[in-house]
């Protein structure tokens, strides 16, 4: 809308500029003031409570050194000042909570609210177990689902225990519904289930698989002989510098 453009275009470079005007005049009609002044108004409440978090809370501007030597500061006697740091704190819930409902209802737009019941099967988002789960495939030909498998618990409104096979053993089986995609029953649909590996080694000691270079690091009053170290599972260009008397420790089966 041509209006609303304007609007916002008057706050961003007029009011930007030279502040909020006492008055506005125009030669046109209502419909300009209903439209130009609700999206004006809506800018607007933004401007006119933008506080610091001292000033807001504490009813006056932070004391830095930057500006110790700026004086006329306005002292409030104690009543004045609880009062007035009151009625900004109510302004700023207000427009906290305006903002929050604003960012819900974008939320809430596009969401559906989505309620299983016990013995319904549902696919299985696999998003959350990358680098966990291999399924033969990378990138983007690599599944976003898997299943079906049959919701045997509720737990609470969100949650759902599922009946995984075997050889997902290793993974908890209680699931949030936005992991879940419901299962329409289709006899003619016949769904094969990929194979599914589970990486072993996702948890192991480090252990060093041999020496590739030797140094002294040179400090003021002594000299302390370095390794160059390469670890099993990690690349040459992995390898880290150890200390090697602590190294010669660990692993005297090296030297």
């Amino acid at each position: 809308d041509s209006l609303a453009k304007l609007a916002e275009l008057y706050v961003s470079e007029i009011v930007r500029l030279h502040g909020v005007p006492v008055s506005i005049m125009s030669d046109r009609d209502h419909r300009f003031y209903l439209i130009f002044g609700e999206v004006y108004k809506g800018r607007l409440a933004f401007i006119l409570v933008s506080y610091g978090p001292n000033e807001a809370l504490y009813g006056r501007r932070c004391r830095s050194p930057v500006c110790w030597d700026i004086e006329g500061l306005q002292q409030l006697e104690d009543p004045e000042l609880v009062q007035e740091t009151m009625e900004k704190i109510q302004i700023v819930k207000k427009c906290l909570k305006a903002a929050q409902d604003r960012q819900k209802s974008y939320v809430h737009k596009h969401r559906r609210e989505m309620e299983y019941e016990v013995g319904d099967k549902v696919f299985l988002k696999v998003s959350p177990w990358k680098g966990i789960l291999r399924y033969g495939k990378q990138g983007k030909l690599s599944p976003r689902y898997i299943g079906q498998y049959e919701i045997i618990e509720r737990i609470g409104p969100l949650a759902y225990r599922l009946a995984l096979p075997a050889e997902l053993s290793q993974i908890h089986d209680v699931f949030h519904v936005s992991m879940l995609w419901r299962y329409r029953s289709d006899p003619s649909h016949v769904i094969r289930e990929p194979e599914v590996e589970i990486y072993e080694e996702l948890t192991y000691m480090e252990e060093p698989a041999g020496i590739l270079d030797r140094s002294v690091r040179k400090l003021r009053n002594k000299e302390i002989p370095m390794v160059k170290v390469r670890w099993i599972h990690h690349s040459p260009r992995e390898a880290t510098g150890e200390i090697e008397e602590h190294i010669r420790e660990k692993y005297p089966y090296l030297f």
